[in-house]
């Protein structure tokens, strides 16, 4: 059997740097971090166990001064910096630029248009309700833009009021085009068309890996897929290689590779390990190491 992991696959740049501060910040003292840094269990735990502790936003509000927060590549609404401060903490802000640069736009937007009184506008965000990537993006409007995941929910767009489109940095580029397509139709149906603004702000490295995943899928005769339970990246990926290859398992660690897929590797397989933007190198290497051991032991 041949086994390979995709090259494409890990952490994205976002993270990839939040965990580097994370490291680098732990050799100067103690650190916390507000929420998951990643949405992989397995990661959490390792950077826990060189003194990362994780906290809630109720934490947050209880902190002692000079305490040291790290805030995730995922971003963070005003809000949470202003309560770091009045605790007195240090932030260390590991915001991924892509998201940094996005809050910036949808801040300004919201700034340049919310005295609008004849037309108030409408900022909607094209993403997932309750990601932390979004909840910091709503608070750049003070918590009034409107989130929509599907075109079942457009109905929450008044059409008679301008409409500014963005979208999480992680959506599919398909989907905001079916959004846009969406909308576009609906105000055709109008009279009156005010103003409809789209910014395509989806991030180009992770939107790419769809079909990088997809081909490596289909490359292979068996998929092993390695995420996060909590990650909703993970879980979207998944389902894509399972769309190019019905052999594909999902997996969280190298203990929960099932035995079925022990049992499907015949001499010839060709196996392919990959995961999703907050899955480790480890883990996958981890992974690989625990198929060739089995397979020495048969």
């Amino acid at each position: 059997m041949t086994i390979s992991i995709d090259s494409n696959s890990g952490f994205c740049f976002g993270v990839t740097r939040a965990i580097q501060a994370a490291e680098s910040e732990l050799r100067k003292g103690p650190l916390c971090c507000l929420g998951d840094i990643v949405h992989n269990g397995q990661e959490v735990k390792r950077l826990e166990q060189l003194g990362l502790q994780t906290i809630d936003y109720d934490d947050l509000r209880t902190l002692s001064s000079q305490s040291r927060v790290l805030l995730r590549a995922h971003g963070e609404p005003p809000s949470t910096y202003w309560i770091a401060q009045q605790r007195g903490c240090e932030i260390i802000d590991a915001t991924c630029p892509v998201v940094k640069k996005l809050q910036e736009r949808i801040r300004a937007c919201y700034e340049q248009h919310r005295h609008d009184e004849a037309l108030p506008p409408q900022i909607v965000i094209y993403g997932q309700p309750g990601h932390a990537e979004v909840i910091g993006l709503q608070g750049q409007t003070n918590n009034t833009a409107i989130v929509i995941e599907h075109l079942e929910q457009l109905e929450r767009i008044d059409f008679t009021r301008p409409i500014y489109l963005f979208s999480q940095t992680t959506k599919s580029v398909e989907g905001f085009q079916a959004l846009v397509e969406a909308i576009e139709a609906r105000r055709r149906c109008r009279e009156e068309r005010p103003t409809f603004e789209y910014h395509d702000t989806i991030c180009r490295n992770v939107a790419n890996r769809v079909k990088e995943l997809q081909a490596f899928a289909r490359a292979n005769d068996i998929v092993l897929f390695v995420g996060g339970t909590k990650s909703s990246n993970a879980r979207v990926l998944y389902n894509h290689c399972k769309e190019a290859n019905e052999q594909t398992w999902f997996v969280s660690s190298a203990d929960e590779i099932p035995d079925q897929l022990f049992r499907a590797i015949t001499p010839t397989t060709k196996i392919g390990i990959c995961g999703a933007t907050s899955t480790p190198l480890w883990l996958m290497e981890q992974c690989k190491d625990k198929i060739i051991e089995h397979g020495q032991q048969d």
